[in-house]
């Protein structure tokens, strides 16, 4: 099974190479797919066909078989040459996750709808705690993969409309992202969360630990009515992984003999096992063969730990009020992130500081110094790009569509916020 394949992060598999690689005009084509594809809530996208030419031309055509409608028989066919737009590059601005998931939001909005009342009402306190967390404004990037894999990878199987189980499995994923997310925030005593008091400072521990453990049985019911046994398998797999993944942190901490290696297995048990399990969980209920199914695997992982690499990178460029939290947070409890075990390889004095567990007035404000002085920035950059070209190349055995475009800008969204 592939899931049980790809263990380590950095197992690497090669695209499959099933669609062409040519470059295109992705404003232009994103333009008229929106526009299409909002106005009949992503339905009929499958019957458009995207003709796109090496960027060098600066054009791209758009070949629409929905326009007219005159055109159609009654299955959905085109029975003659159908227009051609020529539409103009042009120049894209900066990529924001709302403008990726715009192709994706009815199924969004429909999500947030349910999330509220699917946890169910037995407790009005646990009720309470997750419309906390859920009511915190969260970017839902995990539900929005699983939308637009579901439907890049619909097209293929010719499915018009996603099934019961793509929209289950969506609201699983966020269920279990929230449900970690109250229990790290009650490990790392965090007080605030998307700007919000967290659950555990409003309630006390034994409420948000009893919060997250809910929310991980409820969405583990739901999961197992999926009565998919890969699925399953797979989404199980995660939470184990969860577990692991704290386990190998606090068994780590302030040791400066960490290997690179050893922080990515980390990062993918914490952050992209989920991400991987909800790109391949889509991809299975649309019912695509195993290699894409591999590859939408892959995408999840190598886009999951260039996220977590890109936020590692964060802790140490970006102010306390853009965090959220104080600069260097990591670093002082101990947890060596990828720009610190890059610039430990140079900087002795920084060993030093990290075992003495920041003892000396100033020696935090001093490690920040040289984890950006010794180049480890840059080289966590470096590895962030690594992984992301890996997660666009896992995306090559999809067919040309606004969905595919959107998986590419997550992505390149990612790679922005450390430009």
């Amino acid at each position: 099974m592939m899931s049980m394949t790809c263990r380590n992060p950095l197992d690497l598999v090669a695209a499959c190479g099933c669609s062409s690689n040519a470059s295109f005009d992705r404003s232009s084509v994103r333009k008229y797919a929106n526009t299409n594809t909002r106005s009949r809530n992503c339905r009929d996208f499958a019957a458009r066909r995207l003709f796109c030419f090496r960027r060098d031309i600066a054009s791209c055509r758009v070949s629409s078989t929905k326009t007219p409608n005159t055109l159609l028989d009654d299955s959905g066919i085109a029975q003659s040459p159908s227009q051609v737009l020529d539409l103009k590059e042009e120049p894209r601005g900066p990529i924001s996750l709302s403008n990726s998931f715009e192709v994706v939001a009815d199924d969004l909005q429909t999500l947030n709808q349910n999330l509220r009342t699917i946890v169910g009402a037995d407790n009005p306190v646990l009720m309470s705690a997750a419309d906390q967390i859920f009511g915190a404004g969260g970017k839902r990037m995990r539900p929005a993969l699983v939308f637009l894999v579901s439907r890049a990878t619909a097209e293929i199987m010719g499915l018009k409309e996603l099934t019961r189980e793509h929209r289950r499995l969506a609201e699983i994923i966020e269920m279990i992202h929230t449900a970690s997310l109250i229990h790290d925030d009650v490990l790392d005593d965090s007080d605030m969360r998307r700007g919000k008091e967290t659950v555990h400072q409003l309630y006390g521990t034994r409420v948000a630990v009893l919060a997250g453990d809910f929310m991980f049985a409820q969405s583990s019911w739901y999961l197992a009515n999926l009565e998919n046994l890969e699925v399953i398998k797979l989404i199980s797999q995660v939470i184990k992984d969860f577990a692991s993944g704290e386990i190998k942190q606090a068994s780590s901490l302030f040791d400066c003999d960490t290997q690179l290696e050893e922080y990515l297995i980390k990062s993918y048990y914490k952050t992209a096992s989920l991400i991987a399990a909800s790109t391949k969980g889509a991809a299975i209920f649309s019912g695509v063969d195993s290699n894409i199914m591999g590859q939408m695997y892959e995408y999840g992982k190598n886009l999951g730990l260039s996220f977590q690499v890109v936020d590692d990178i964060l802790d140490f460029t970006q102010s306390a009020e853009q965090l959220g939290k104080p600069a260097g947070s990591d670093l002082v409890k101990g947890n060596l992130t990828a720009p610190v075990i890059f610039a430990l390889e140079t900087e002795p004095k920084l060993r030093e500081i990290i075992e003495s567990e920041f003892c000396e007035t100033g020696s935090l404000d001093k490690a920040i110094q040289l984890v950006k002085s010794s180049g480890g920035i840059e080289r966590a950059q470096q590895l962030a790009k690594e992984k992301a070209d890996l997660a666009v190349q896992n995306l090559r055995c999809l067919p040309q569509s606004a969905f595919r475009l959107a998986l590419e800008d997550m992505v390149t969204y990612n790679l922005g916020r450390i430009d």
